[in-house]
């Protein structure tokens, strides 16, 4: 087998673990995640991540393994998904890297800017104020201090702002003088040499909303709401990305009586369904070198896949 690699990315609840998991069977291949929120060991039924009859068939990695209070970077990611990479190559097995979230994939390839640490007292003081005083004030204080960085970030994705404003006002340099400085990523001589494949999973989306309103239902029945339950019960800071886990926010509110449980229900699967919509997006815009694959009808498209994948490493 050569060395290769095989992405399989898309939005969320396209399929992707259902195809991972058929192609590493076939092919004597290992399931990556490639999800941020699939890493956090709190949340296995909300982020749909796969169960024990899943892992006793394939090996999988990098699913469970980070505690929720740490906020897990698309760097570090990056260090641990090199590792199983490296030991299913070592062990002759195909390294198949799965999940949504595009950043991951980027980093992997094209690499990710060196920044230096961030004292804690300034990522504290941009926290504390960017809950005080709200994105738009924040993004209007980043707009003053890095222009050129306000330009490039949307005025309400409060965590890309507050990241670029402790970055000019830590090192006193704009985080986009970082990133022109990028190294490229660790598989990009991989692309290089055509050994890696990549699959992005296309739905129509009404039949997306459809299957992401299904699995919702299915979360709740399977134990959703215990698990946020056990969640909340550990006092995490609001700020952990775990806590902003689709489906976390809106049974929170149902769990502390803010909100009755058919309306928690019903906004989580709204904000799933626009998830799922940006996620869409994303991939039609930053993936147009990719394999675009029609999620639809899976069964009978899965073997003339398996059989591309095969030529394609042997």
């Amino acid at each position: 087998m050569r060395k290769s690699a095989l992405f399989i990315a898309g939005p969320t609840a396209s399929g992707k673990s259902s195809l991972a998991l058929r192609v590493a069977e076939a092919l004597g291949g290992v399931v990556i995640n490639a999800d941020s929120m699939q890493v956090y060991r709190d949340l296995a039924v909300l982020t749909a991540r796969p169960g024990p009859a899943e892992t006793a068939r394939i090996p999988h990695a990098l699913y469970g393994t980070v505690d929720g209070d740490e906020a897990f970077s698309a760097g570090a990611w990056c260090q641990y998904a090199m590792i199983e990479v490296e030991a299913a190559w070592k062990e002759g097995r195909l390294p198949i890297l799965v999940g949504g979230t595009g950043l991951y994939f980027r980093t992997i390839v094209e690499g990710i800017a060196t920044v230096p640490d961030i004292p804690v007292d300034v990522r504290a003081q941009v926290r504390a104020d960017m809950a005080a005083y709200g994105v738009g004030h924040m993004y209007n204080r980043l707009r003053v201090a890095d222009p050129a960085m306000a330009e490039k970030l949307h005025a309400a994705d409060s965590q890309r702002i507050a990241r670029a404003l402790e970055v000019i006002e830590a090192t006193g340099k704009s985080l986009s003088h970082y990133q022109e400085r990028t190294a490229p990523g660790p598989l990009k001589p991989l692309l290089d040499q055509g050994l890696l494949t990549r699959w992005v999973l296309n739905w129509p989306r009404a039949g997306l909303y459809a299957r992401c309103d299904a699995r919702f239902e299915m979360m709740i029945n399977q134990g959703a709401l215990e698990e946020v339950k056990a969640l909340l019960a550990r006092g995490l800071p609001d700020d952990r990305p775990v806590m902003r886990a689709l489906g976390v926010p809106s049974l929170s509110d149902y769990l502390s009586g803010h909100r009755d449980l058919s309306v928690a229900i019903e906004r989580a699967k709204v904000q799933t369904r626009r998830f799922a919509k940006r996620q869409l997006t994303w991939f039609r815009h930053q993936c147009t070198d990719w394999q675009a694959v029609d999620a639809q009808d899976m069964e009978t498209k899965t073997p003339d896949l398996i059989s591309f994948m095969t030529r394609k490493i042997n």
